[in-house]
């Protein structure tokens, strides 16, 4: 067991760097907490040293900077950033605090800055050392390793232009740290960038009205980044279904029978419907009866095992080829369902009651057995498919027929599960060879044409499923592939979850709403549904309105689940509470407390309940008391320090 090497405190990584003359640092840290633990850390170590003209110059910029930005004069880290020279930098904070943080490390005033990962990607202060505490991230859906694009990122912050010929990066030992990944990472190529097309109700709207079919649209999806390497392949298996065509047509020019493309590709088609055929035609009795016990085995039935099968069994459940059940004295058992030798025809309810009947019924004879087919009957049936697919393959080519001996009648035993193949050699008549020596060309191009059609409707079926979902409730006319007018305001609403939104407002639910219960009914749509933002109540009002609202979800997410669409998330009722407070007049500072909720996280949710109101409150020809509504309350939700 490989022993892990402990995490050097904060303190002491400072102290360290600054005696090798690292500093400048931006130090990594796998979470929010973690750097504000670090931050606070450092700055209660009395040994840290200060340089009195920056400690002046930090000062003078904070007193300057909350002129314009008030919300950050009494911060909870400014006493950390001002005195100490070091700072926490994450979402968790406020713009206004991040920006001051960026201002100040750009102009040199701090050590170090202790930062998250996604803060790489987002700002541009380079120091002169990075460090990298840990191989993994949490992000939104836990633990992570990081990514190589996220790497290069973090390091390229290492080396400040016109200040340091080179830049250092540094591994700080640690429980999560992991050198070899890091290193490996580091000689990785850039991770892939992936596109933000999406089929959404909006795309879809905006795309029709402007294109007028749907045809032009599956174009346009198809052409977007998001789908280029579906659309390879694509290209790909359509240059060699070109040449396998072009093959097909060389072989059968000027041939004497007269057979075309069409003929091989019919030739093709019946071959491969009589070999599905014989491969689904059991070969032994066991296979068929193997059969038979997994269609019938059900929850529910009585059934007896054994050679005696004096003792009958309730099934509880079958998990592959093993059955559970309750016995007839009650006693549980398990066995394997090839160990069944009669099932009785009545399925049961699993409750106590009906178990009882089940068995008293099944003693008296009320529950009759079932009769387990014959194989032989099994193969009847199939043998006259097969006779069918026979008699159509000898008929596109009589000489075939003959040469080839592809039907029972010549020399293929009766019952045998024999699977057509191409010969071996080019015996036969010359009708035989034309279409053998065609068939592998025809059978690709069948196949592939399959794969094309597959990939296309992989791009094009999440359009097409929305579009029946917005067919549904009058927002385009699906047979017509028209935008309806409903669906041309629908289109300019831009905001997370458009079709509630739409009918929302279809319905008036908007029209009399104060403004603090539509900024908290606007909130709960805008957040992300797992964010906590405390524990404040729901005004009544919100609450009845948040009631009327659930009918909406409830109506849409039944006809998504119907055209395979999986229906928005629940919407975020701690969110609606503190956008609710928010608009009725509550001070940030009183909001930050009351919802103990990070001020980043706030901020974000308040600006963009604030731009999703904006987008309604441009509705005014089409929905205008609902539009004046949400034009007043989004200027009381975009007051500072929400910009």
């Amino acid at each position: 067991m490989n022993a892990r090497p402990p995490e050097i405190p904060p303190h002491k990584l400072l102290s360290t760097l600054r005696g090798y003359n690292l500093l400048p640092a931006i130090i990594f840290m796998p979470t929010r907490r973690k750097c504000d633990e670090a931050a606070s850390e450092v700055a209660s170590d009395k040994s840290q040293k200060t340089d009195a003209g920056k400690l002046q110059k930090r000062h003078e910029i904070f007193e300057e900077f909350i002129l314009q930005n008030p919300e950050i004069k009494n911060h909870k880290h400014r006493r950390i950033l001002l005195n100490s020279g070091v700072a926490s930098h994450h979402a968790g904070h406020i713009p206004a605090w991040k920006l001051l943080i960026e201002k100040m490390m750009s102009g040199g005033l701090l050590n170090a800055i202790f930062a998250t990962s996604t803060v790489a990607a987002g700002v541009d202060f380079p120091a002169r050392t990075v460090v990298i505490s840990n191989a993994d991230t949490r992000g939104n859906d836990g633990w992570r390793p990081l990514r190589a694009s996220e790497l290069q990122q973090m390091t390229g912050r290492a080396g400040r232009r016109g200040k340091d010929n080179v830049g250092f990066v540094i591994l700080a030992p640690g429980q999560f740290q992991n050198p070899k990944k890091i290193a490996e990472l580091l000689k990785a190529p850039p991770d892939p960038l992936l596109s933000q097309f999406r089929s959404t109700y909006t795309s879809l709207l905006n795309l029709l009205d402007a294109f007028g079919n749907f045809p032009q649209v599956r174009e346009i999806a198809e052409k977007s980044y998001a789908f280029q390497d579906t659309a390879r392949q694509i290209d790909k298996l359509k240059k060699e279904s070109e040449r396998r065509m072009w093959n097909l047509s060389e072989k059968l020019t000027n041939n004497d029978f007269g057979f075309s493309i069409d003929d091989v590709r019919g030739f093709e088609r019946l071959i491969s419907a009589r070999n599905r055929l014989q491969e689904v035609i059991p070969a032994t009795r066991a296979e068929h009866r193997g059969t038979w016990l997994g269609e019938n085995v059900i929850s529910g039935r009585i059934v007896s095992q054994g050679r005696s099968g004096k003792r009958f069994f309730m099934v509880l459940g079958v998990n592959g080829e093993k059955v559970t059940a309750m016995r007839d004295d009650g006693q549980g058992a398990s066995f394997a369902i090839d160990r069944v030798n009669r099932i009785y025809r009545d399925v049961f309810p699993i409750n106590e009651k009906s178990i009882e009947r089940a068995f008293m019924e099944t003693y008296d004879g009320k529950n009759p057995q079932l009769a387990e087919p014959k194989l032989s009957f099994k193969m009847n049936g199939e043998d006259d498919a097969v006779a069918l697919i026979d008699s159509l393959i000898a008929a596109l080519s009589e000489p075939l027929a003959i040469a080839g001996g592809l039907t029972r009648s010549s020399n293929i035993p009766k019952g045998t599960n024999t699977k057509l193949q191409p010969p071996a050699n080019a015996g036969g008549s010359d009708a035989h060879r034309v279409l053998w020596d065609s068939w592998e060309d025809a059978e690709y191009l069948e196949k592939h044409s399959r794969d094309i059609d597959y990939l296309r409707s992989d791009i094009w079926l999440p359009f097409e499923r929305r579009a029946k979902v917005l067919d549904h409730f009058g927002y385009l006319d699906f047979h017509a592939e028209k935008v309806t007018e409903s669906g041309k305001w629908l289109a300019d609403v831009r905001v997370d979850r458009t079709l509630l939104v739409g009918e929302a407002l279809r319905r008036g639910i908007f029209d009399d709403l104060s403004p603090q219960t539509l900024a908290g009914l606007m909130a709960s749509l805008a957040a992300d549904s797992d964010r906590n933002y405390g524990d404040l109540y729901l005004s009544d009002e919100l609450l009845d309105v948040v009631g009327a609202f659930e009918d909406v979800i409830y109506d849409v997410s039944n006809v998504e689940w119907k055209f395979g669409i999986e229906p928005s998330e629940e919407i975020n009722l701690s969110a609606a509470a503190a956008a609710e407070r928010w608009a009725g007049g509550m001070a940030w500072e009183d909001l930050v407390s009351r919802t103990r909720a990070e001020e980043g996280d706030l901020f974000r949710l308040l600006a963009r309940t604030g731009e999703a109101l904006m987008q309604v409150a441009n509705l005014k020809n089409s929905n205008q008391r609902a539009a004046e509504i949400a034009g007043a309350t989004a200027g009381i939700m975009l007051r500072e320090p929400v910009r």
